[in-house]
């Protein structure tokens, strides 16, 4: 690589991330059922019909996993926990097993000197809640807190830091009106209500880890830089839409206390009643922002219902996922945000990586890499307060709908013996971390 530890300031942080539902094997250690276990049993759904149930069997292989993370020289580790493995109705009775593996996991981290960087909800919720509504209910922001409350009663002692939900656009729009993610619905009620009780959901977490004395708490948002395919004003105002759906409507909701004017034109007759008075909740104050980038994308109008756009493709090189590789929109991202949002507070990148068919001499990962760290410092440049920099992902794993092929991992994982080879990019990253 390029670039070099040495590079950044002296306390930057560099990590590595995963999720459970794509590592641990769900069908194992007590796990409740989930919406991503029933979607993927659903024929069309999920790329060969593959699941979670196994993925990388980390639940059993973990130590070997830290073992990677600790000779690649990252200082931190951001795994998600499972709320159906510790709740496996959701509510009511805890599973001491989940619990159990968790607590192992964040000793191990100790153990070898990496932070542990939690988030609480990457996308599993259990079947039990799905069936009352899940996203759709109000009271999940209640049955989240609980559930924060019971997990971070265990490890929460011991964590760097906490962000309650992963990616709120993916649990919301993606799942409930594009229909790509469980639970698969394509209806714009739902997913209104979703997209208001998942932030609020966040900021009932927030008040919880708060009462339980905890501190370096934030909030994760993917971000996909929209521009217009053409010169029109109809598709600028697309893009425009665009932007606010993905990227406004969630900082906004949780930094302004707000959402865009042009989402509340679709969204606002669907959205639940006296929502306009959860914003005190939704905007319980946080210590850092978190923001996963990969690409961006080139919004046109179309005459379809609202919101009446779609992407069309980019001239610019493509990972294996057809995503168009961006580097300068991550800094355009992070001086914005900075700017409109955040202020003075931290920022972590806290995704960003490719998906490769290169199974072991992976160079376009480490040219992926290295275009993004240097976006990362023309942001720092500019004064964007930035404190880290979370790699996707350690492990090649499960990528929901699109099952075990794409594969966006350091490590190579072969799913059939699940042994784990490390990367060309792996060993360009463990270089670059322990030069000075």
């Amino acid at each position: 690589m390029k670039h070099k530890r040495s590079d950044f300031p002296q306390d930057f942080l560099f990590g590595v991330a995963t999720s459970a539902y794509q590592i641990e094997g769900h069908a194992q250690g007590g796990a409740g059922k989930t919406h991503w276990d029933s979607f993927a049993a659903t024929p069309g759904n999920v790329v060969n019909a593959e699941n979670g149930d196994l993925a990388c069997d980390h639940l059993n292989r973990f130590e070997q996993d830290l073992d990677l993370i600790q000779d690649a020289g990252f200082d931190c580790y951001r795994f998600s926990t499972s709320w159906a493995r510790v709740l496996p109705e959701g509510r009511g009775a805890v599973n001491q097993a989940g619990l159990d593996f968790y607590d192992r996991l964040t000793d191990g981290l100790l153990e070898r000197g990496i932070r542990p960087c939690a988030t609480l909800y990457h996308w599993e919720l259990p079947s039990p809640l799905a069936d009352l509504g899940g996203w759709r209910n109000r009271d999940i922001a209640g049955w989240f807190a609980d559930f924060t409350e019971i997990i971070m009663g265990r490890i929460g002692d011991r964590m760097f830091s906490v962000a309650p939900i992963n990616e709120p656009w993916c649990v919301s729009w993606l799942s409930h009106f594009d229909g790509h993610h469980a639970p698969g619905l394509r209806d714009i009620r739902a997913t209104a209500r979703a997209m208001h009780h998942v932030l609020l959901a966040h900021g009932r977490s927030i008040e919880a880890m708060r009462g339980l004395g905890m501190s370096n708490l934030g909030a994760v948002f993917n971000l996909e830089w929209a521009e217009p395919a053409d010169d029109s004003a109809q598709s600028e105002n697309a893009a425009a839409l665009y932007d606010g759906i993905y990227n406004r409507f969630f900082l906004g909701g949780v930094f302004k206390k707000s959402y865009p004017e042009n989402v509340l034109d679709g969204l606002a007759p669907h959205l639940p009643a006296d929502w306009e008075d959860d914003f005190e909740t939704i905007g319980a104050p946080v210590d850092w922002c978190g923001l996963n980038y990969y690409t961006r994308k080139l919004i046109s109008h179309t005459d379809a219902p609202w919101p009446s756009l779609k992407e069309v493709q980019g001239p610019l090189p493509k990972t294996q996922m057809g995503w168009e590789i961006d580097p300068d929109a991550l800094s355009r991202f992070l001086i914005r945000t900075a700017r409109e949002y955040t202020g003075e507070l931290p920022i972590f990148v806290t995704e960003n990586g490719m998906a490769s068919s290169e199974r072991q001499q992976d160079n376009d990962r480490i040219d992926y890499l290295d275009l993004h760290l240097s976006a990362l410092q023309e942001a720092l440049n500019q004064g964007v307060p930035i404190n880290g920099y979370f790699v996707w992902s350690l492990l090649d794993n499960y990528e929901w709908a699109l099952g075990y092929e794409k594969r966006f991992g350091l490590v190579d994982v072969d799913f059939k013996t699940l042994k784990r080879t490390p990367k060309a990019s792996y060993h360009a990253i463990k270089s670059a971390l322990a030069s000075i």
